[in-house]
């Protein structure tokens, strides 16, 4: 990262464009910024564009709600220990949290699994002026699932055959849903934070080490890295199939969180600058009671 990157540039390089095939292999999750830069001036540039991104979305939020007529849903995907919670916490901690809704999604629940797969996102979608974040999100249907097939069969999907043809019309599926969301006034913006193999593990080692840290350790992390190389294929495929114009995905390298936190955080400013919001303006109606409510004011001083 150097100082000639501004929002627009970091959303170009780390957009994932739906004109070119996707190749995870092509984004390396170690990425780091130009290593012709010494690391401390690398993370000094990362700091202060994450300052100033946070800064403009303090801002946006409140132009966003005024506006009242976009919503913003941000999708995090990532591996375990990838740091998406980090990120959310960093990035978003300078915006009011009355405008800011976060969703952690985990197990379908008895009554999520009496609806379509789809039916909780759509619950928990933003309503229009909020910020809304899908801590994982509808995409876990193609990725854990995929991993572990067995899992439809709670679904009790009639004449559900899982193969090939059973994803990819999941992958319609999301790419209509994200469409219909688009069309109707929600911007949406999806981040897949890339962490290498090597870093997940030093980053469990790190939470076994550390006894402040155990409690996010999970003996089911390690299991699931068991499947590392499914789950490699399964977001290959499923980012590749659903990054649109209307629905962009973002892979973010993120073995430096100092990386991570600043690109994510620059996409998002951007992606809300982008929308071009203006604040509300007041008719000749409403002009005259705001002159007229002004004088009401004034007299009280009298």
């Amino acid at each position: 990262m150097h100082e000639r990157f501004t929002f627009e540039r970091i959303q170009k390089a780390f957009r994932v464009r739906p004109d070119r095939p996707f190749r995870l292999a092509d984004h390396d999750p170690g990425w780091a910024g130009d290593l012709d830069v010494p690391k401390k001036e690398r993370k000094e540039i990362a700091d202060r564009v994450l300052e100033e991104s946070r800064a403009e979305l303090a801002e946006a939020q409140e132009l966003l709600y005024a506006a009242d007529s976009w919503s913003i849903l941000v999708v995090f995907q990532a591996m375990d220990a990838a740091g998406k919670d980090g990120a959310i916490k960093h990035v978003m901690s300078g915006v009011n949290p009355q405008g800011v809704e976060v969703h952690s999604f985990k197990h379908p629940t008895a009554k999520e699994l009496e609806h379509t797969w789809l039916w909780r996102s759509m619950l928990a979608l933003p309503e229009r002026g909020r910020i809304g974040i899908f801590n994982r999100s509808h995409y876990e249907e193609v990725l854990i699932v995929r991993v572990h097939p067995h899992l439809v069969d709670a679904q009790r999907i009639p004449h559900a055959k899982v193969g090939p043809s059973f994803w990819q019309h999941r992958l319609e599926d999301i790419v209509a849903f994200e469409r219909h969301l688009a069309r109707n006034g929600t911007a949406i913006v999806k981040f897949f934070l890339n962490v290498s193999r090597d870093e997940q593990r030093r980053r469990f080692l790190d939470r076994l080490d550390a006894p402040e840290k155990n409690w996010k350790f999970s003996a089911g992390d390690v299991r699931e890295r068991g499947h590392w190389d499914a789950y490699m294929e399964a977001y290959e495929a499923a980012i590749g199939a659903t990054s649109t114009e209307h629905a962009p995905w973002y892979v973010v390298p993120a073995d430096n969180k100092w990386i991570s936190r600043a690109v994510v955080a620059a996409v998002l400013a951007g992606t809300i600058r982008g929308l071009g919001l203006e604040y509300p303006r007041v008719d000749e109606a409403g002009h005259a009671e705001l002159m007229a409510a002004r004088r009401q004011l004034e007299a009280e001083d009298d």
